[in-house]
């Protein structure tokens, strides 16, 4: 439920940051703001660490892109809610969750005229991945309870805007981002290693211009 809110929150934003999205235009040319909300999945890797499974699951985004020109943007895209993740371990069937929240800023070429109705694009930048162990039955070699650190790391972006009217658009894109967390040990100072999450995230959303 509370993601569903957040949802429904994340593309109601794409009307409130954007006071002139009524406006009459013909022509998508020359707008250098916009504003996206929808909603991601996230798929980390099936494996991250001997015996463990991290499974993968849904929450809303809000995106703010900035166009330098009609073909390069400086985009913010941030997750609005936590992605919670079961994990299992091998042997012991639920272990707890793991909570993701990622945000990046990344570089973008789109292709095309601003008027196409396809306009595809590539971008890459940086991830900041807040990360929350919760309820997680898991312990170290020596006995204690273990965490896993937030990440950050290199980010990437393959994706696609249709044109509904120069104002409005819809986005299909994936995302991947490097994330391979230190897993430490609480009451301790051994480091544990870490978990290979590298997530990739499918997101679909609804845009407007300005």
């Amino acid at each position: 439920m509370r993601s569903t809110t957040l949802l429904s929150l994340a593309i109601a934003s794409t009307i409130a940051f954007a006071p002139a999205a009524f406006a009459q235009s013909d022509t998508a040319s020359g707008k250098h703001f916009a504003v996206v909300g929808g909603a991601s999945l996230i798929d980390n890797k099936s494996d991250p660490a001997p015996s463990l499974k991290i499974d993968g699951g849904p929450a809303p985004f809000v995106a703010f892109d900035y166009y330098i020109n009609d073909n390069i943007a400086i985009e913010a895209w941030v997750a609005a809610d936590k992605f919670d993740n079961r994990v299992k371990f091998s042997g012991y069937g639920n272990s707890g969750t793991l909570q993701q929240r990622p945000a990046s800023l990344s570089l973008k070429y789109q292709l095309g005229h601003a008027d196409n109705i396809f306009r595809p694009f590539i971008g890459i930048g940086y991830h900041y991945t807040d990360i929350k162990s919760r309820d997680l039955a898991l312990v170290s070699r020596n006995g204690n309870d273990i965490r896993v650190k937030s990440e950050h790391g290199v980010a990437g972006v393959l994706g696609v805007d249709m044109t509904i009217t120069p104002t409005w658009f819809a986005r299909a894109d994936v995302r991947y981002l490097r994330s391979r967390p230190d897993v430490e040990e609480i009451g301790g100072n051994a480091n544990q290693g870490d978990l290979k999450l590298d997530p990739w995230l499918f997101n679909f959303g609804v845009g407007v211009r300005f």
